[in-house]
C-alpha cells in the first residue's frame, strides 16, 4: 500500500464495501463503507495510518450497533397477505359434516369451499355455524360458534 495514498486506499475500501452490499443486500457491508468514509476524512486531515484504522473500526462498529437494528426493522420485508388470511376469525357454514377421524368436512366461507377440520376433534354437523381459527396447508381449522355469537 506504500505506492497508494491513504485517501485512494480508503476510497477503494468504500467502493468495495458498497459493491459487496449491492450484491448481497444484507446490510452487512454498508457499515464498513461508512467506516471507510470516517477513515477517509481522518486521512484527509493528516491522521496516521494506525489512527485511520482505529477510526475505521470505531465508526463501523458504532453504525453497526446503533443503526443496524433500526434499519433492519424499517427495511424488513412485509409478509405477503394471502386470500387465506382474510378468512381467519370469520364465520362459515358447514356444508359437509366435519369428522376428523374420517378426514371429512367442508365449509363455505365468502363464496369459497374449504376442506375443514375441527380444532378440538369433536364432530360438527352439516349446517352448523363455525369460526375459522387457523389455516393449515389447504385446510381450515374451525371451532363451533355458540348460538349467542352467530351472525
Amino acid at each position: 500500500m506504500f505506492w497508494l495514498s491513504d485517501n485512494v486506499c480508503w476510497i477503494l475500501v468504500i467502493v468495495a464495501a458498497l459493491i459487496v452490499e449491492a450484491i448481497t443486500l444484507s446490510l452487512n457491508a454498508v457499515w464498513f463503507a461508512l467506516g471507510g468514509v470516517g477513515s477517509l476524512i481522518a486521512a484527509s486531515l493528516g491522521a496516521s495510518v494506525p489512527v485511520q484504522w482505529v477510526v475505521f473500526i470505531i465508526v463501523s462498529a458504532i453504525f453497526m450497533l446503533l443503526i443496524r437494528p433500526f434499519a433492519r426493522r424499517v427495511l424488513k420485508p412485509k409478509g405477503a397477505a394471502t386470500n387465506a388470511d382474510r378468512i381467519l376469525g370469520e364465520q362459515a357454514i358447514v356444508t359437509q359434516a366435519i369428522d376428523n377421524t374420517q378426514a371429512q368436512g367442508e365449509i363455505k366461507i365468502m363464496g369459497q369451499y374449504w376442506t375443514a377440520r375441527s380444532a378440538d376433534g369433536a364432530p360438527i354437523a352439516q349446517g352448523s355455524v363455525v369460526r375459522v381459527r387457523e389455516i393449515v396447508g389447504v385446510k381450515a381449522i374451525v371451532e363451533s360458534v355458540p348460538a349467542t355469537d352467530k351472525v
